[in-house]
């Protein structure tokens, strides 16, 4: 069946960060020291709203001083700093570009993080970020909006037209959650079972053209 758009993961995926300082949560772990509990939605809230660090210390009730707010900032502007894409994902989605497959990402994240990947991979089709769409994979409603914004319809898929397939580093959020909307989702496992490398993947949909 021949594809005609391919949804990648970011992190782990299309990205990695190469020296994590994990400043949300450095942020919930000062939460903590004041008596707050981790709540089991706090990444959920982080990842589907557009929040800075202080605008998530004041929704989380955490109290920092200008000077914890500071190195929080560096913090994050380093992590940032540090990402950088995998070289078989520059080479994949230059492949499937030069082929006039549609591309898109989809991504659990915060707002910081998505103009980093947008800096990256500044042709993609979509972006499909969590704190933009207010959904967190693997809910069915990120996909399809990812989809919307791609302007392709997922549910050709079931219908035997052209397909829409997603891969990502997760079996939960982009194996398994994309067929929720008729995506096939494949799972990269760049040291061990599954797709082992982008550009491998890329080449396996051109053959299929």
């Amino acid at each position: 069946m021949k594809t005609s758009a391919v949804i990648f993961d970011a992190f782990g995926t299309l990205v990695e960060i190469q020296q994590p300082t994990h400043p949300f949560r450095q942020l919930l772990r000062e939460g903590r020291r004041q008596g707050r509990l981790p709540r089991a939605d706090d990444i959920r809230t982080i990842m589907t709203h557009c929040l800075s660090l202080s605008e998530a210390a004041l929704a989380f009730g955490i109290k920092i001083s200008p000077s914890q707010l500071a190195f929080l900032d560096q913090c994050l502007e380093e992590e940032l700093a540090s990402i950088q894409p995998y070289p078989d994902a520059v080479e994949a989605v230059g492949l499937l570009q030069a082929a006039g497959v549609r591309l898109a990402v989809c991504s659990n994240l915060a707002m910081a993080y998505g103009p980093v990947v947008e800096r990256i991979f500044p042709h993609l089709g979509a972006y499909g970020f969590s704190y933009r769409i207010g959904v967190m994979k693997p809910q069915a409603g990120i996909y399809q909006h990812t989809c919307d914004l791609l302007n392709v319809r997922p549910e050709n898929e079931l219908s035997g037209q052209r397909r829409i397939v997603m891969i990502g580093d997760s079996e939960r959020c982009d194996r398994d959650g994309p067929g929720q909307v008729g995506i096939k989702g494949y799972l990269l496992r760049r040291n061990g079972d599954g797709a082992s490398n982008l550009s491998h993947f890329a080449r396996s949909v051109l053959s299929d053209r």
